[in-house]
């Protein structure tokens, strides 16, 4: 279905668009990074006071893997122990880092009244698949078993991302399904990629090519699957897996005018099919990356307000 872009969102690509913003698909990777890294400035909302923000390395299969734990002023305890969520930035695998989703992270662990671990996994094109997958289930595992020492309740652990950070978190939820654990919680999946296929409808689509175009998403796949025949494994394609039964709860959220939004409303629809519980909200007027944005974007800012609801009803 053609999406159109609501008043906010339009004026900010049409600021984009007059800014001359380059395409990712003209830069190199390190370009590409420092440009996304920029752009935060513009378009993040001021980052909200927690009670402590603290640096830590997660012990991981190439090496320490750097991540950030977030508590805000008022969590949510039970016996000591806070729920808490396990976040990947966004970023096509390519770019993206602990800074970049630093004021995110903040407003979840803030309006979810939990303990958000960010972590900031290896990318492409230097560490192509299936590093960053194989560090998200490291960082996973090691959260849950030093949930204790975290102040975190073991049976209380989610795992959420955008965009990118999407396509790990539901990858890191059907490793977990298939080896016995960690037993998550809930899974955050916001606008994320499911299926390098890439055939969905909304791929094609004139008015889905919003800042993510077909072309960027083809630019993000090269560096990250480099060039290897895997579109089919699910951990680079989770809605490849033969059954989405028996995981863990999901929150999703799509936008309109988004390439990945037949594919993320499909993934959705093949949860609640298994017998997930799903909560799935659409954001029509929006754009791929729009949930960062929130300085720009009132619906950004909206979203996080579900999405800490959400997790507070867990």
């Amino acid at each position: 279905m053609p999406a159109k872009l609501d008043p906010d969102a339009a004026a900010v690509y049409k600021a984009f668009q007059d800014a001359g913003r380059p395409a990712y698909e003209d830069l190199t990777a390190e370009e590409a990074r420092a440009y996304y890294d920029a752009a935060r400035l513009v378009s993040n909302p001021d980052p909200r006071e927690l009670a402590s923000i603290q640096s830590i390395a997660i012990p991981g299969p190439a090496g320490d893997i750097p991540a950030r734990v977030y508590t805000p002023k008022t969590l949510r305890q039970d016996n000591g122990l806070a729920p808490a969520l396990v976040f990947f930035h966004g970023g096509g695998w390519v770019i993206g880092n602990l800074d970049t989703h630093d004021v995110v992270c903040r407003a979840i662990a803030d309006e979810g009244q939990l303990i958000v671990i960010s972590v900031d996994y290896r990318l492409a094109p230097e560490h192509k698949f299936p590093a960053a997958v194989e560090d998200a289930i490291a960082a996973t595992q090691w959260v849950a078993d030093n949930a204790r020492k975290l102040g975190i309740d073991p049976e209380r652990i989610s795992v959420g991302g955008d965009s990118a950070g999407g396509n790990l978190s539901a990858v890191v939820t059907i490793h977990a399904r298939d080896h016995g654990g960690p037993m998550l919680a809930g899974q955050v999946l916001i606008y994320p990629a499911t299926d390098f296929a890439m055939d969905h409808p909304s791929h094609s689509e004139p008015e889905t090519s919003v800042l993510l175009t077909h072309s960027v998403i083809r630019w993000f796949r090269d560096h990250y699957l480099g060039g290897a025949p895997v579109e089919q494994d699910w951990r680079a394609s989770p809605a490849r897996v033969e059954t989405l039964a028996g995981l863990p709860p999901a929150f999703v959220i799509t936008a309109g005018a988004d390439p990945l939004r037949d594919e993320g409303d499909e993934y959705a629809r093949r949860l609640a099919d298994a017998g997930v519980p799903v909560t799935h909200r659409t954001y029509p007027g929006q754009f791929h990356g729009f949930f960062t944005m929130g300085k720009l974007l009132p619906k950004a800012n909206d979203a996080v307000v579900e999405i800490g609801d959400w997790l507070k009803a867990l």
